[in-house]
């Protein structure tokens, strides 16, 4: 019963990254099969993401199916807090495929606009990049551009850059 939910919740997209799914992103922080529910407890990639209740939604509708007549319950918790750490390695694939670089670690930095920020491209893999902007198309996501093959794209924001952007 568990590996049929989970194999539901592997086909439920991020609505903002549909190329990948809510596993991929390391968004599902506990699944649990109890006598007369199935619950679901979910990391969102940003506190205040717009998209959590659609994903609510969409766990929900997926797991309809799987859950053989057990309540679904799912709901949003905080602790521990996603990071782009638990994206998975398929996520990351997809994730460069989609055009986002996935994440780097660099250890804590200030990177100060239209500098060097060496966050790799995941289009030519150089790391002679510079970011932007530190406001994407959503609160988790900066915009990056390549010098080397002059591709802009989206980047995860490190761990702590989201809060110190708002």
């Amino acid at each position: 019963m568990e590996r049929r939910v989970r194999r539901a919740l592997d086909a439920v997209a991020d609505p903002e990254i549909p190329a990948c799914s809510i596993t991929d992103l390391g968004m599902v922080e506990r699944v649990a099969v109890i006598d007369d529910a199935v619950e679901v407890d979910l990391l969102p990639t940003f506190v205040g993401c717009p998209a959590k209740d659609l994903i609510g939604q969409d766990v929900r509708a997926a797991l309809e199916g799987a859950a053989d007549g057990r309540e679904i319950r799912v709901r949003f918790v905080h602790d521990p807090p996603w990071t782009t750490d638990r994206i998975t390695d398929r996520g990351r694939e997809r994730l460069r495929g989609f055009g986002i670089a996935p994440h780097w670690d660099r250890g804590p930095a200030t990177i100060p606009l239209m500098s060097k920020a060496g966050v790799p491209c995941p289009f030519c893999g150089s790391e002679d990049t510079m970011l932007e902007s530190r406001w994407g198309p959503t609160p988790c996501r900066a915009q990056h551009w390549c010098r080397s093959c002059r591709n802009p794209f989206e980047g995860f924001k490190e761990k702590g850059a989201t809060a110190s952007a708002s």
